[in-house]
């Protein structure tokens, strides 16, 4: 049995290593992200002072409550920032960095720069064609777009279909299995708390959460993702300063990287340009999950007057994601130094990079495990909670509200396992389902871009919005 699980780990690896490869997924998403940036005239530069605006204007650590008529607009973005600022901005960085070398980061801005624009596109189809469903809760997303949009077709729902069943398998189930077992393995690293210790506190507290539906969810967010990423970055700020002598050269790595990685770290990574924009790319988009249609979700159920009033706080969510929370964690390793090689392998990767670059310059070793232990509970904790809110919507768009309590129960179950198995498998194939889901999301927006072209066109113009107008008659 456990070499047909390493075999069947080792297949689904290699059609992973094509589907977030360089001739599929990677060239698919960053294409949409150039198509959105040239079809919407740069909106991500010029709303990008509008959507700070609206995040600002709109901040509270204690909103109304969301609710069946959906969520406020900052609750939203919280939910939305919940699911993106994951264990993607520590190992997910660390994991571009050390493959990809420092030139890698610089290809994940590129990405994050035009994932900006997809993102906008991604939030104001989800707001144009949100509906009710049978229980009157206000509900949007992909599925929602990808059908309602599409004209209702047996091939619309067909796609629509698709998307529900890989996202509620990718993030609902096996995401949220590996979220789990990530807060376990640093729990028992830093506390020495026992993997099945944490996984019935984490399975406790996500089913209270999950049973409080949407005004529960919305409630944690909006306070847990301000906070969370704060201090996050109030920290880690700390230790680039005072690595600050170390910058001009961290940057000069990052640009030199980018086209030439074997003049950086001595030639100790010997491979190419390519690898460096593989890693930086695929990190990037699957940190800040641009173009994969599981932010739209949150963006969908907003109570905003008009799109893109939504839109550009699509295109805050990311850069916070990748240009802030990511930087940081980059940065804060970079700056330190700590990088270093043993014939041709790295001497340290992952999580622990991140552990011993706070553990080196600020009170300590045990400090720094701890606190980088404690950063990652509330990135994946946050994940789940958003990641189970993009499940369930699909659940209601598949079975209606009487999928709900099975589905809370599974999500629940497999929150437990999650923490206590090692799940290489679970991981690849996570990454798989993500890679599929993104296939109808990409059409469906192509498709429907004319729309997201007016509707923007329509709001310079000052014009008033009536989603009637956008609806395929």
């Amino acid at each position: 049995m456990e070499e047909f699980l390493q075999n069947l780990t080792n297949l689904v690896g290699s059609i992973n290593g094509f589907v977030w490869g360089p001739y599929f997924l990677i060239p698919l998403l960053c294409g949409s992200g150039v198509f959105f940036t040239l079809r919407l005239r740069g909106v991500q530069l010029t709303k990008f002072g509008m959507g700070w605006q609206r995040l600002f204007g709109n901040f509270s650590l204690k909103g109304e409550k969301a609710g069946k008529h959906g969520m406020s607009s900052f609750q939203a973005v919280a939910t939305a920032i919940a699911a993106q600022v994951g264990t993607g901005n520590l190992v997910g960085a660390m994991t571009a960095l050390v493959m990809g070398g420092p030139g890698a980061i610089f290809w994940m801005w590129l990405a994050a720069f035009a994932g900006m624009a997809t993102n906008f596109a991604e939030a104001c189809i989800a707001q144009v064609y949100k509906t009710k469903d049978d229980s009157g809760q206000t509900v949007g997303g992909p599925a929602y777009y990808i059908s309602r949009g599409l004209g209702n077709t047996g091939f619309s729902k067909f796609l629509a279909a698709f998307f529900a069943v890989a996202i509620i398998l990718a993030l609902g189930f096996m995401g949220n299995m590996v979220q789990a077992n990530s807060i376990s393995d640093a729990f028992l690293n830093a506390f020495s708390v026992p993997a099945w210790i944490t996984g019935v506190v984490l399975a406790v507290i996500a089913g209270i959460i999950f049973l409080g539906g949407v005004k529960r969810i919305a409630s944690v967010t909006e306070k847990v993702v301000p906070v969370m990423a704060i201090v996050y970055i109030f920290v880690g700020l700390i230790v680039i300063i005072i690595n600050a002598h170390n910058i001009p050269e961290m940057f000069s790595m990052i640009f030199k990287g980018a086209f030439n990685p074997r003049s950086v770290w001595g030639g100790a990574l010997g491979f190419g340009m390519g690898r460096a924009a593989r890693y930086g790319i695929a990190r990037g988009l699957f940190s800040n999950e641009a173009g994969m249609g599981s932010t739209p979700h949150a963006h969908a159920v907003a109570t905003v007057d008009h799109p893109v009033e939504q839109g550009v706080l699509g295109i805050v969510a990311v850069f916070i994601d990748t240009f802030i929370v990511l930087n940081i964690t980059v940065f804060t390793v970079l700056s330190a130094g700590i990088i270093k090689f043993e014939n041709g392998q790295p001497v340290m990767k992952g999580i622990q990079l991140v552990q011993e670059a706070f553990s080196q310059h600020l009170f300590g070793h045990t400090f720094g495990y701890l606190f980088i232990a404690i950063c990652l509970f509330f990135f994946a904790f946050s994940t789940i909670i958003g990641w189970y809110y993009f499940g369930e919507t699909n659940i209601r768009y598949l079975f209606g509200k009487k999928g709900l309590i099975p589905y809370q129960i599974l999500v629940v179950a497999f929150i437990f396992l999650g923490s206590l198995l090692k799940i290489d498998l679970v991981w690849e194939l996570v990454d798989f389902f993500n890679g599929i889901m993104v296939i109808p999301n990409l059409l469906g927006l192509l498709l429907l871009s004319g729309t997201v072209v007016a509707v923007l066109k329509d709001y310079n113009s000052g014009k008033p919005y009536d989603a009637n107008n956008y609806l395929k008659k």
